[in-house]
């Protein structure tokens, strides 16, 4: 029984012994082995640079990028009617065309409007020949009543007779120029430029003046446009002091997931009340919009370039982290190590963030890699362009061997 503990605490004690011990193939020796190196071998930047990307920063101009979701909207839309009751003769223009202002649309029957139109003309002629009878009356009155042989009523009632008579051809002077003008709504023209849409009424039809249907087709202007957004109220200020500037302040809109140029145009509304319900301001900005690349109706991202903060400090966005005390990011110093300074943002735009204080000008700022740094951590930058930094001897305990 003692013999077979024995031999069990000599096979235990030869199991501990083999595990503290490696073979070294190279040198052909067993040496013991360093549990420090061991730990320091799976853990990154104890030793070893930690390989990051770095970026300089800039002083520049940047601009103060205000974004909304507007709609593109028509500064003129005509629903055409008739001015008359008739019948349509003829077509002269499609769905969908464009035309310009004064463009023949439709012919309606003017046949009747011609007849009324001679009718003025012959009760013209006719009541001028009773002015010329009443004026010679009044002449004849008139030389009776100077050799005493008339009376000065006669006169008074001849003189009241050439003026009722001139009076009348007025009237049908104004008839007819009256009717003239219904001869021209049987030519119904475009009243603006702009694009038709559908035809609803083909020849044929009869129209009429007091109708309240949906009229005969609708042209929407389509060049210039207008894209109305709105923005926060404490946007206000901003938009007062763009719409004020002494140059058009540029405004972008795309519509939302498409690809290609953003239209351009200028800011030049901006309302004069705040909405209470939602404590927005509404605006608009005009669009060219030459290449028909906007539509009305759609809606659209919109960009206004505000304003600009003047010479401020540029970084990468993803140079900024966040911690419990804010914002921050590792700025190398020179001899290869970070150091971790606490940052004031001004403004994110895009990949680009300014800051107001935290950063100088020509910082070297840490853009990859911070995951892995702390104070003080010592980096190879692996940007392009670095200088290569000479390679960093790890420090070897004692005992131990390369």
């Amino acid at each position: 029984m003692k013999r077979k503990s024995v031999l069990t605490i000599a096979v235990l004690t030869a199991a501990v012994i083999a595990t503290g011990v490696w073979f070294n193939t190279s040198r052909g020796r067993v040496e013991p082995a360093d549990p420090a190196r061991s730990a320091r071998a799976g853990r990154a930047g104890d030793g070893a640079p930690v390989s990051v990307t770095t970026a300089v920063a800039t002083r520049e101009d940047f601009p103060v990028r205000k974004r909304a979701i507007g709609f593109v909207e028509t500064p003129a839309s005509v629903v055409v009617k008739s001015r008359l009751d008739s019948q349509i003769m003829a077509q002269h223009v499609e769905d969908g065309q464009f035309v310009k202002k004064g463009d023949l649309l439709f012919t309606l029957d003017d046949r009747d409007i011609k007849a009324q139109i001679d009718k003025d003309e012959a009760a013209i002629a006719r009541d001028e020949a009773t002015h010329k009878r009443a004026e010679a009356d009044l002449a004849r009155y008139q030389q009776l009543l100077v050799k005493n042989a008339g009376t000065q009523q006669s006169v008074d009632q001849a003189t009241a007779d050439e003026r009722s008579a001139a009076a009348t051809i007025l009237s049908d002077k104004a008839t007819l120029e009256a009717d003239k003008v219904k001869l021209g709504y049987t030519r119904i023209t475009a009243p603006i430029d702009g694009r038709v849409g559908a035809v609803q009424v083909t020849p044929g039809n009869l129209v009429g003046a007091n109708s309240t249907g949906t009229g005969l087709l609708t042209i929407t202007q389509m060049r210039p446009l207008r894209v109305a957004f709105s923005m926060p109220e404490s946007d206000l200020p901003v938009l007062r002091r763009a719409l004020g500037a002494s140059t058009a302040v540029p405004v972008s809109a795309i519509v939302a997931g498409a690809r290609g140029t953003p239209a351009m145009g200028t800011l030049n509304f901006v309302d004069s009340v705040v909405d209470r319900a939602s404590g927005t301001i509404a605006a608009k900005a005009a669009f060219p919009n030459a290449d028909l690349a906007l539509w009305p109706g759609q809606y659209v991202d919109v960009e206004i370039a505000a304003d600009t903060l003047t010479g401020t400090t540029i970084i990468p966005t993803v140079a900024v982290q966040t911690g419990q005390k804010g914002p921050y990011v590792y700025v190398v110093k020179p001899d290869e190590t970070v150091e971790l300074r606490q940052v004031e943002v001004a403004l994110s735009d895009g990949g680009r963030t300014a800051i107001a204080s935290g950063v100088a000008p020509g910082d070297r700022i840490v853009t990859d890699g911070q995951m892995r740094l702390k104070q003080g951590t010592h980096i190879r930058d692996k940007s392009p362009g670095a200088k290569a930094q000479p390679a960093q001897d790890v420090p070897v305990a004692s005992g131990e061997r390369s």
